[in-house]
């Protein structure tokens, strides 16, 4: 198509151009009307184009075209352009930028919300589906945004809140709505081509991109001292880790790419608490709902211990998180880089969780209990006995904690340097390329002879 006219698309120019390669945008629903008015054009566009390369949709919704107003047209339209996408198989992306319902039209306007849910809600784990709140977004929409499986929001411009009282900005428990919270549009608008073209077109296709990295280049970093994000950096492949969630948990989540095969990425270095367990448990599942391999990296002492802690759920995050893990089907490698103590060990992508290769470095530790706590449960009476407390903990680690005691039981493949770690995982990764879960159908046993 032709340069857009600034003076039917207002204020979605400069959105659309953002988001779709130049010149491939075309509008669906071009001529639709405001309901009851013969002059105003709907305040949402909708349309396809392409994505680097890739099919995609898109509404934009325009507070400049009758301030955007939510009604029964605007939400048809939005529903129209689901179908498509949904019969192409191809992603959907959601400019958020709306005053509100239309309170006149009353209950046509609460239920045309619920019928764009609907279409998000069936179209779910099918297509990825990625949200930008470039404006406002109260009320319902604030709900329709979160439905999506990744959020972008935009620093000092995003206003997302269920009440109207709480317009003026975004509130600081709404941090975990935001995958990616950009510090302008244009960062935020690159953020969504760039997950456009890490994610699969819909659940049936592969998440492969064309990587300029060698699969045999080392990792070396040093276990004792590194930062999750400059770990998950340096084992995938170079320039290709996009973090997600940066500003509501302290693991460090994302996408990346091994070899070019796309993965998700999670890497718990500290408590695993009850923010990180809620932000992984969405990730991992995300990832199963399109096939994403995920890499689970462990250097954690343990679960959080507090009262507060207590009185907020924990143990109901937990068991999401455990549900996450246990009920996956896509192809999942941990590696243990220090720490893997208690429930940390379990929960972060164990082999008895379903996790399909385990490795470990060297200096990595598995243990119940820390070798501090350990000792002074059960071992106490060692020290002092020609033996300081820490040389009877080191003694702990290396009988009871040791990578290797973790191997030997079974619950671990292998042990690696560090050096190796990148080298193992993308083999991992190619070999569980073509997963399939169950048993493949066969037709009859093969008679012997």
């Amino acid at each position: 198509m032709g340069q857009l006219d600034e003076k039917v698309y207002g204020k979605s120019i400069s959105k659309i151009e953002a988001i779709f390669d130049a010149g491939t945008f075309v509008e669906l629903g071009a001529y639709t009307k405001r309901l009851g008015s013969q002059k105003d054009f709907e305040g949402v566009v909708c349309g396809y184009g392409s994505v680097n390369g890739k099919l995609a949709f898109a509404f934009v919704q325009d507070s400049e075209r009758t301030k955007g107003a939510f009604g029964e047209r605007h939400a048809k339209k939005i529903c129209d352009m689901y179908a498509l996408a949904v019969k192409n198989g191809a992603p959907v992306i959601g400019v958020f930028d709306s005053a509100g319902a239309i309170v006149y039209d009353g209950a046509s306007a609460l239920a045309a919300y619920g019928r764009v849910m609907k279409c998000v809600s069936d179209a779910s784990g099918v297509i990825p589906q990625i949200a930008v709140v470039d404006g406002v977004c109260m009320g319902m929409s604030a709900t329709l945004a979160c439905m999506f499986d990744l959020t972008v929001t935009i620093k000092g411009v995003s206003k997302l809140s269920v009440s109207s009282a709480f317009a003026l900005g975004k509130a600081a428990d709404t941090a975990f709505l935001s995958a990616i919270d950009a510090e302008n549009s244009g960062a935020a608008y690159a953020s969504v081509r760039e997950l456009v073209a890490l994610l699969p077109q819909n659940n049936a296709d592969a998440a492969i991109v064309e990587s300029t990295d060698t699969l045999d280049r080392e990792s070396a970093f040093d276990p004792e001292k590194y930062t999750a994000e400059e770990l998950a950096a340096v084992i995938s492949d170079r320039e290709s880790f996009v973090r997600l969630y940066a500003g509501y948990t302290s693991a460090c989540l994302g996408f990346a790419t091994f070899g070019g095969v796309v993965a998700g990425i999670v890497a718990v270095t500290a408590e695993l608490d009850i923010k990180s367990a809620r932000a992984i448990s969405k990730l991992v599942s995300f990832c199963d709902g399109f096939g994403i391999p995920v890499v689970t990296l462990v250097d954690s002492c343990g679960l959080v211990v507090s009262p507060e802690a207590e009185q907020n759920a924990y143990a109901s995050e937990l068991a999401r998180l455990a549900y996450a893990y246990t009920s996956a089907d896509n192809a999942r490698v941990t590696a243990i880089i220090g720490k893997a103590y208690g429930a940390a060990f379990t929960l972060l992508g164990s082999k008895a969780v379903g996790a399909d290769m385990v490795y470990a470095l060297p200096s990595a530790c598995v243990s119940v209990l820390s070798p501090e706590a350990s000792v002074a449960f059960v071992w106490n009476d060692k020290v002092g006995e020609g033996k300081t407390r820490e040389e009877v903990e080191a003694e702990w680690k290396q009988t009871f904690g040791s990578s290797a005691d973790a191997c030997e039981k079974g619950e671990i493949d292998d042990i690696v340097e560090p050096s190796e770690l990148r080298k193992r995982i993308c083999a991992s990764l190619m070999m569980l390329a073509s997963k399939a879960e169950g048993k493949p159908a066969r037709r009859h046993a093969n008679m012997p002879l």
